[in-house]
C-alpha cells in the first residue's frame, strides 16, 4: 500500500517498513585482541546476518576492530595500519549489504590519534565520528592514547583517495526512510551531564548509536540500562547501545557484552550478558511514534533552537528498503493498557486504584459531602466503582455504610447479576437498597406512547434509554435526598464508543471514577483484587463471579436467569477496541498502521504475550478482515459520539494512555467527520 509520505509502493503491507518502522541491530562479535583482520571478519558475519533479517542499521562495540583494552598497543604503527586496512575491506564489503554498519577503531589523523566510530554503507566510509569525552579516572586513562574530538584540527579525513567527513557534528539521513536520522557517540559520551546525542536529537536525530567498551562490575548493568532508557526518553529517540564482550583483556577488568535497544524509555531488546558466542540484538524502532511525541511535546520544541545554533552536517545514507514480508520485531502488548508482566500489572492495578481513591477522597473533602450514592448492577464498571467507594471511606475513617449502594432492576435484569450485586454489597458492608425501576419506566413509556407500554415487544433505543435514564434520575434524586455525591461508573471504552446514555443516563454523575479506565483494565482491576486478596474471602468469591459474567447493559429482556444481551456481540471485542483507542489517541496513527499492529498482536492466539490472569477461553485471535471490520465500526462510533465526551463530568486521569476529557488529553469538535480515516482503512488489503 502506497504511503503519502513514504516511497513504499514496493514494500508489502505485512512489513514494518510500510508502517514507519526501521529495523536496527546491536552486534556483539567475539573479539580477538589486536587482530583487526579477524575482527573485521567477525563484524562482517553479523552484518550479513543483519542484512538477511532486513535490518537497516548495525552498531558494534567501541574500538571493535582492535579491541579497547590493548593499552599502549594503540600507539603501534603496525596495529594502526592494520586497522585502517581492515576498515577499507569492511567498507568495501558493505557494497552488497543493505544495513549501514557502525564500527570502532583507533584512527591516526595527521599527528593525532582518535577513538573513532566509522559509518559504512554502500561500499564507502560515509563519515567518521571521534569520541568527545575521554575518561581518565579510576580504571580509565584514555587521554594517554587519544585526543578528544574538540582537539581535532580538521573536519575531513582522506581515506583511500576520498575525503570523508570527520567530527562529532555528523547526522546521517536515510531519505528512503523519512524520520531516520542517525547520530553516533562513543561510550563515555553518554555518561556526561550533556551528552552529544542530546544536542543531536534536538537537531533532528531520531536513532542514537553508542559504541561502548564499558567494563562490567556489580550493579553496573542496571545503571547502564537505566542510562540508555532515560536518554532515549529525554531525547524522544531510539538508542542503540553495543558494549564490548568476551575477548577483551581480563588483566584487570571483565566484560559482559551488554547490548540494548531502547525507544523513548521502552526497552525493546537486550542481549544475554557474558555469552561467548556472537550476538545480534534486533528490534523494530517506531519512527512514527518518535515524530508524534516530538511534534506534540511543546517543551521539546522549545529547546530545538538551542541545537540549531550549532553547526551540523547532514550526510546522505541511501539505504534501500527490503521488499519481503517481515514479522514485527518489538514487544507488543495485546492489551496496551494492561502489562503482561505480573509484577508490572500488579503495580499498575494498585496505582490505578490509588488514583481513583485519591480523586474521590479529594472531591468529598473539597465539597464537605460525607456520603456517596451509586447504582450497582453486578457488572464490572459498577463493581470497581463500589470497591473504590468502600476503600475511600476506609481512608477517610468513615463507616462503609456511608456508601449508599442501590440495585435498580429493570426489564432485562438477570437473576445472576442481581444476585451478584446484592452479594457484593452485603460482603462489603455498605448500606444497600433496591428500587425497581420498571413501574416508573413503564409509566414514561406509556406517557410518550411507546408500543411496549401497549404490550408489544419493541426493544428499540427508546426502550433501552428509558431504563438507563430512569436509573440515573433515581440515583440523582437519592443523592439529593441523602445529601450525597453520585458516583458515576462509565468507563473509557464505553465513552470512546459512545456506549452510554447521554444526559440523564449513565453518561452523567456528580463525579466519575472510571472515566479514564478502559474496559480491559477494569477486568484486570477486579481480577487483581481477587488474586492479591484486596478484600476478604467472601468478597473475593463474589468478585470472581462478577468477572466471569458476560459484559452486558441488560436492557433487552431474555429468560431472566442469565444475561441475554451481550455488548461484544453488538460492538465487537473490547480487547480490539481498547487496542484501537490506545494507538489512535495516544500516537495518532493512521488506521492502516493500527491494522498492521493489531494483526501482529492478535493474528495468532498461540503467539504473543498474555497477561497471566487471562482465562484460556479468552485467548482468541482475530484475522485482518475482522480487525478491519471492527476498526471501521470503532472509527464511525468514535467520531459520531464525540458530543457525549464534550460534556463529561469530572474524573481523574489514571494512565499515560490518556483520557477523553475535553479538559484534558482529548479535545475534538463534535461535528468532525471520519472520512479521511475510513479512506485510509479502505486501502488495507484484506484476504492477503
Amino acid at each position: 500500500m502506497a504511503r503519502v509520505d513514504r516511497d513504499t509502493a514496493s514494500v508489502p503491507f505485512r512489513s514494518p517498513y510500510a508502517h514507519g518502522f526501521v529495523r536496527v541491530a546491536a552486534g556483539i562479535p567475539r573479539l580477538r585482541l589486536a587482530d583487526p583482520e579477524r575482527n573485521a571478519a567477525a563484524v562482517l558475519e553479523l552484518a550479513v546476518r543483519a542484512h538477511e533479517l532486513g535490518c537497516a542499521l548495525v552498531v558494534t562495540p567501541e574500538l571493535g576492530l582492535t579491541g579497547y583494552s590493548i593499552d599502549d598497543l594503540h600507539h603501534q604503527d603496525a596495529l594502526l595500519d592494520a586497522a585502517r586496512l581492515a576498515l577499507r575491506a569492511l567498507a568495501r564489503a558493505t557494497a552488497r549489504l543493505r544495513p549501514a554498519l557502525v564500527v570502532g577503531l583507533p584512527l591516526r589523523v595527521h599527528d593525532q590519534l582518535f577513538n573513532v566510530a566509522a559509518v559504512l554503507h554502500g561500499g564507502r566510509v560515509r563519515g567518521l565520528v571521534p569520541k568527545s569525552y575521554l575518561p581518565t579516572y579510576r580504571e580509565y586513562y584514555e587521554t594517554r592514547h587519544f585526543a578528544p574530538a574538540r582537539a581535532a584540527r580538521t573536519d575531513r579525513v582522506r581515506l583511500d583517495g576520498e575525503e570523508v567527513p570527520f567530527g562529532p557534528d555528523l547526522l546521517f539521513v536515510a531519505d528512503a526512510l523519512p524520520g531516520l536520522v542517525l547520530h553516533v557517540e562513543i561510550c563515555e559520551d553518554l555518561w556526561v551531564p550533556l551528552p552529544p546525542s542530546t544536542w543531536a536529537a534536538l537537531a533532528g536525530a531520531t536513532v542514537l548509536a553508542n559504541l561502548s567498551a564499558s567494563n562490567t562490575t556489580i550493579g553496573k548493568a542496571d545503571y547502564r540500562r537505566a542510562l540508555v532508557r532515560l536518554q532515549s526518553a529525554r531525547c524522544l529517540a531510539a538508542y542503540v547501545y553495543a558494549g564490548a564482550g568476551l575477548g577483551e583483556s581480563t588483566t584487570d577488568l571483565a566484560w559482559d557484552g551488554h547490548a540494548l535497544i531502547a525507544e523513548n524509555y521502552d526497552l525493546l531488546a537486550e542481549s544475554h550478558r557474558y555469552r561467548a558466542e556472537p550476538q545480534l540484538v534486533v528490534a523494530d524502532v517506531d519512527l512514527d511514534r518518535l515524530r508524534q511525541d516530538r511534534q506534540r511535546t511543546n517543551t521539546w520544541q522549545d529547546q530545538v533552537p538551542l541545537a540549531a545554533a550549532r553547526p551540523w552536517r547532514r550526510l546522505p545514507l541511501p539505504i534501500e528498503l527490503p521488499t519481503d514480508e517481515l514479522p514485527l520485531l518489538r514487544p507488543l502488548e495485546r492489551f496496551p493498557y494492561v502489562p503482561s508482566d505480573p509484577r508490572a500489572r500488579d503495580e499498575r492495578c494498585a496505582e490505578v486504584t490509588e488514583i481513583q481513591i485519591a480523586g474521590l477522597r479529594t472531591r468529598l473533602e473539597a465539597t464537605g459531602i460525607e456520603r456517596v450514592v451509586l447504582g450497582v448492577s453486578g457488572g464490572l464498571d459498577s463493581t470497581q466503582a463500589l470497591l473504590v467507594a468502600a476503600k475511600t471511606m476506609d481512608r477517610l475513617g468513615r463507616p462503609r455504610d456511608a456508601v449508599l449502594a442501590y440495585s435498580l432492576p429493570g426489564f432485562a435484569t438477570s437473576e445472576r447479576t442481581r444476585a451478584n450485586a446484592h452479594r457484593l454489597m452485603e460482603a462489603l458492608g455498605v448500606r444497600r437498597g433496591e428500587i425497581d425501576i420498571r413501574p416508573a419506566t413503564l409509566q414514561l413509556l406509556r406517557d410518550i406512547g411507546h408500543p411496549f407500554a401497549a404490550g408489544q415487544p419493541v426493544y428499540d433505543v427508546t426502550f433501552e434509554n428509558a431504563q438507563a435514564g430512569q436509573r440515573a434520575a433515581t440515583l440523582f434524586r437519592l443523592a439529593n435526598l441523602h445529601q450525597a455525591l453520585l458516583v458515576g461508573t462509565s468507563d473509557l471504552s464505553e465513552l470512546a464508543l459512545g456506549w452510554t446514555t447521554y444526559g440523564v443516563g449513565d453518561h452523567m454523575a456528580h463525579y466519575h471514577v472510571n472515566a479514564s479506565v478502559p474496559k480491559t483494565l477494569l477486568q484486570y482491576l477486579v481480577r487483581w483484587a481477587v488474586a492479591t486478596r484486596q478484600f476478604d474471602d467472601r468478597t473475593c468469591e463474589v468478585l470472581q463471579a462478577i468477572v466471569e459474567t458476560a459484559i452486558s447493559p441488560e436492557l433487552v429482556p431474555g429468560d431472566g436467569r442469565d444475561v441475554a444481551q451481550r455488548t461484544e456481540d453488538i460492538l465487537g471485542p473490547y480487547a480490539l477496541h481498547d487496542f484501537f483507542l490506545y494507538y489512535l489517541t495516544r500516537f495518532g496513527y493512521r488506521p492502516s498502521k493500527i491494522v498492521f499492529l493489531a494483526e501482529a498482536a492478535w493474528g495468532d492466539p498461540a503467539h504473543g504475550r498474555w497477561p497471566d490472569l487471562v482465562p484460556d477461553a479468552a485467548r482468541v485471535g482475530y484475522d485482518r478482515a475482522a480487525i478491519v471490520r471492527w476498526l471501521r465500526l470503532f472509527l464511525a462510533r468514535f467520531f459520531a459520539h464525540q458530543f457525549k465526551r464534550s460534556a463529561l463530568p469530572n474524573a481523574p486521569k489514571v494512565g499515560s494512555g490518556g483520557s477523553l476529557s475535553p479538559r484534558g488529553d482529548w479535545r475534538m469538535p463534535s461535528d468532525a467527520h471520519p472520512d479521511a480515516w475510513l479512506a485510509d482503512l479502505e486501502h488495507v488489503p484484506v484476504g492477503s
